[in-house]
């Protein structure tokens, strides 16, 4: 799989830029404006999925300074919503006793909250934040908006795989997955019952395709809110 992902994210020419820029050869990349853009489809998808890393695929060609990936990776990681969606999965961790040294009742719940919000917040931060900075790498989602169904969330689900090159260019997702597997690594110090190798990969597994999945409802969430509750 990371063989073809690798053929699939063979580096791309770098995106022209308008004529405008007198220096175009020597800067691939304009640097995005200083202030917010809300994301297409506002802040949150449902009103609960963080949103805040979608971009409109006018803005491909542009590069955002390290404190706005940061600043991304933040909102992200700690928007209130994402307490509830660590609240969901710790219920249904706690139905189905996932990780039984954490008991049950009040107790095992609280512990399963705790190291649920840990899991989303800590990938949030290494996949949109650290990663991309260290490694040169665009955080954000690129919407198609447009096409077929198909198409669109082939696109979508594909994109764990396929990044922006602040340079220019597309390549390997590497802070995708770099930073997903440091934050199963540091989970090991609060899942006592799953520290195997093959506990770590699956563990690694579920949190890309997490992402990949989020990234559909992204793509698709602009249309929705407008069809269903009449908003741009």
């Amino acid at each position: 799989m990371v063989a073809a992902a690798s053929l699939f994210a063979q580096e791309q020419p770098a995106t022209s830029l308008p004529a405008s820029q007198t220096d175009a050869e020597s800067t691939p990349a304009t640097a995005v404006s200083a202030q917010a853009v809300e994301p297409a489809g506002a802040n949150r998808v449902f009103g609960v999925l963080p949103n805040y890393r979608t971009a409109d695929a006018s803005q491909e060609g542009s590069v955002l300074t390290n404190r706005q990936k940061l600043d991304i990776a933040s909102k992200d990681s700690f928007d209130y919503p994402l307490v509830a969606l660590a609240g969901a999965l710790a219920g249904l961790g706690q139905w189905t006793n996932q990780s039984p040294s954490f008991g049950q009742g009040a107790k095992g719940f609280g512990h399963r909250l705790i190291t649920n919000y840990a899991d989303q917040s800590t990938g949030n931060m290494f996949t949109e934040g650290v990663f991309p900075v260290l490694l040169h790498e665009d955080p954000r989602y690129f919407r198609l908006g447009t096409g077929s169904v198909g198409s669109r969330v082939f696109y979508a689900l594909t994109r764990v795989m396929v990044t922006h090159k602040d340079s220019g260019g597309r390549r390997f997702n590497y802070s995708e997955w770099l930073g997903n597997a440091g934050s199963v690594a540091i989970s090991n110090a609060y899942y006592p019952d799953s520290r195997t190798f093959a506990d770590n990969g699956t563990k690694l597994l579920m949190q890309v395709g997490t992402d990949a999945v989020s990234q559909v409802a992204k793509e698709f969430w602009p249309d929705i809110r407008r069809k269903l509750f009449h908003k741009e």
